[in-house]
């Protein structure tokens, strides 16, 4: 454990490293900060939180920089506990009521909005529908000779499909088998959703076979595409135009990264409690952001853990600052969709 002064002095470095991007030097330290101690002093801690691990010096003439281990410390230690200010709460109220009109516009603009907030890359996870509950079934018209499927799952997500409408069949036909369907399947998770509870209950609907058949392979699928969670991605600009990101290579391979939607999706870890979670440098599972930070937290709709929010940056972002808007998303991102539920 660091004594209370190299605490202090970390503390600085950290706070005005994230704020420069320079290489912080004992002088710098000593002339922005009243630590009670001299520029050699200071430079001596300096020199033992190095060989503590704490901090690392890039070049012998240059100042210090933080390590990921002093990263590490100075969230799990030194940082302070901060809320989002009202400016900031306003911002996000406005930014929802006029820019969103349904629930996959509220994941998009999520998705903007942290990004904007934090000048980093913003990841937004959305439900997995295997994962969410049928609410209803439902057909509306389109034209004589095609419907529109609906699906309205209980997260508020709303799906739907233009379908072709089987030769002989009626609109009231259709909406027959939609009422059934729902009033049998409305409740269960679409990973329960299986052929076999098709079949029980097709028995249980007084229509044809073949149209329920058709009715049932429609559902099927308008739910294809979604069996995988949705990423929205945000701000992948604002973060190429920060210092860590020059290096022509390293900008290749951190872009080859963010088109593999999958492997984004595999770095959000999966978590059930409640918190923001920060993960830094090689904590990282994925060797393509070894360099950089994900700060991640939950969002819940009736107390059921639905998704992920998270911000990816470099190892020098504002922790404090992403923390806080994180914490505020995890609890206010489900009162948001709620709103939208169908």
């Amino acid at each position: 454990m660091i004594d209370k002064r190299k605490r202090s002095i970390l503390q600085a470095i950290i706070d005005d490293y994230i704020s420069t991007a320079e290489p912080i030097g004992s002088r710098t330290i000593a002339r922005r900060h009243d630590l009670g101690v001299s520029p050699a002093t200071i430079r001596n801690e300096m020199a033992d939180l190095e060989l503590l691990g704490y901090l690392e010096q890039l070049h012998t003439s240059s100042g210090r920089i933080p390590s990921a281990k002093g990263y590490r410390f100075y969230v799990d230690s030194l940082l302070a506990p901060t809320q989002i200010s009202e400016q900031e709460r306003e911002l996000i109220q406005n930014w929802y009521q006029l820019k969103t009109r349904h629930v996959a516009e509220v994941f998009q603009e999520t998705a903007k909005l942290l990004s904007k907030m934090t000048s980093n890359i913003s990841l937004v996870l959305a439900p997995q529908v295997a994962q969410c509950a049928l609410k209803y079934l439902k057909f509306l018209p389109f034209d004589e000779s095609r419907a529109i499927l609906v699906v309205v799952t209980d997260t508020g997500l709303v799906e739907n499909k233009v379908i072709d409408i089987p030769e002989g069949t009626s609109f009231a036909d259709l909406k027959q088998i939609a009422d059934s369907i729902t009033k049998r399947l409305s409740g269960l998770s679409f990973d329960k959703i299986k052929v076999a509870v098709h079949k029980d209950i097709q028995h249980e609907i007084d229509v044809d076979a073949e149209l329920f058949e058709t009715a049932i392979e429609i559902l099927r699928q308008a739910l294809v595409v979604e069996k995988n969670e949705r990423l929205y991605l945000g701000g992948t600009t604002q973060l190429l135009s920060q210092p860590e990101f020059k290096n022509v290579d390293k900008v290749k391979s951190f872009l080859g990264m963010l088109e593999e939607e999958q492997v984004l999706c595999d770095i959000l870890q999966k978590q059930e409690n409640d918190g923001v979670i920060v993960t830094i440098g090689g904590e990282n599972k994925y060797s393509g952001i070894k360099d950089c930070s994900m700060v991640q937290a939950t969002y819940r709709i009736e107390g059921e853990v639905v998704g992920t929010v998270a911000v990816l940056g470099p190892t020098r972002m504002d922790y404090g600052k992403v923390m806080s808007v994180l914490e505020f998303m995890h609890r206010h991102l489900g009162e948001v969709l709620k709103k939208y539920k169908v």
